[in-house]
């Protein structure tokens, strides 16, 4: 069996896999935010539970709001600050006793995904996420393309291709420190701040993400002329950004996961919008919605050692 964990900014969750992909135990707690050792801890203190419910696990995977550099070993970009810096693959192996793989939380989704999920079978599948942030997953013949820097897949934060809408050149400052990127275009929260009244606009907080984006989606669904215009923005975005992505790697298939990728709507709009963008007679990349759901990426993580 496999034990997977998803480290995220509000919760640590623990998934225990059997060689069918079967779940045999799944466990949340609340993420300590801000607190190093208290992390590692709660960690520990899952993967035991998991294991004292489910049975000894030959592998522990663990995805993370970031990733490892292949330079440092430190970890490097992570939403979760408290993280950044730290030697994470290294202190968790200390504190669990053994090997522990550990992933960016997006490569999670893709491999999730590829394995069992909505592209099985498929060769080269790009995974996305479409939340409070964007990022992205590339796995090949079933492992994880992670490349020379651990950055592979990294699309969220190259800037949006082809800026001619007024206002998207220099473009929103990330949250990285650059101007215009994928991200801060694409994320929950702009598309909420998009879609909202002139002047008031939107709550980005962590836990008010999905009900701003999900009120935008609903006033769009309802004819609300600036939320009408700021999903159509939002297409247009995403197809620019995701014909770029096909145009580079050519995937078999494209998975969304995130908040975002509930809205219906995207699965017709943005293939007919970035067909005319790709490089190609005819374009047969499909946009898959993802199987999984919010599981994905901790049932990726379980299989980083397969």
């Amino acid at each position: 069996m496999r034990l997977g964990v998803d480290l995220g900014g509000t919760k640590i969750e623990a998934v225990v896999l059997d060689d069918s992909g079967a779940e045999r135990c799944r466990r949340r707690v609340p993420t300590p935010r801000g607190d190093y050792a208290a992390t590692l801890d709660a960690i520990a203190a899952l993967a035991e539970a998991a294991e004292r419910a489910a049975g000894p696990c030959r592998s522990v995977g663990v995805g993370i709001p970031g990733s490892i550099s292949p330079h440092t070993g430190l970890v490097r970009n992570a939403n979760s600050t408290w993280l950044n810096g730290r030697p994470l693959a290294g202190d968790l192996a200390r504190v669990l006793g053994r090997d522990v793989r550990v992933a960016n939380d997006a490569n999670c989704f893709a491999l999730s995904e590829a394995a069992d999920g909505a592209a099985a079978g498929l060769a080269v599948v790009f995974g996305v996420i479409l939340g409070t942030g964007v990022g992205g997953g590339i796995v090949v013949d079933g492992r994880v393309l992670e490349g020379a820097n651990g950055i592979a897949g990294e699309w969220g934060h190259n800037p949006l291709p082809a800026p001619f809408l007024v206002g998207e050149l220099p473009g929103p400052r990330c949250w990285c420190g650059r101007h215009g990127c994928i991200e801060a275009w694409l994320s929950g929260p702009a598309l909420a701040a998009g879609a909202a009244p002139s002047g008031t606009g939107a709550d980005a907080g962590a836990e008010s993400v999905a009900a701003d984006a999900a009120r935008a989606v609903a006033a769009m669904r309802a004819g609300e002329p600036r939320a009408v215009d700021a999903f159509e923005r939002y297409c247009d975005r995403l197809a620019r950004s995701l014909a770029g992505v096909v145009n580079l790697l050519d995937p078999d298939a494209i998975v969304l996961g995130g908040g975002l990728s509930n809205v219906d709507e995207l699965y017709v709009e943005v293939p007919r919008r970035w067909s005319p963008l790709l490089f190609a007679d005819r374009a047969h990349t499909p946009l898959l919605r993802n199987r999984h759901g919010d599981s994905s990426g901790v049932r990726g993580a379980a299989r980083l050692a397969d």
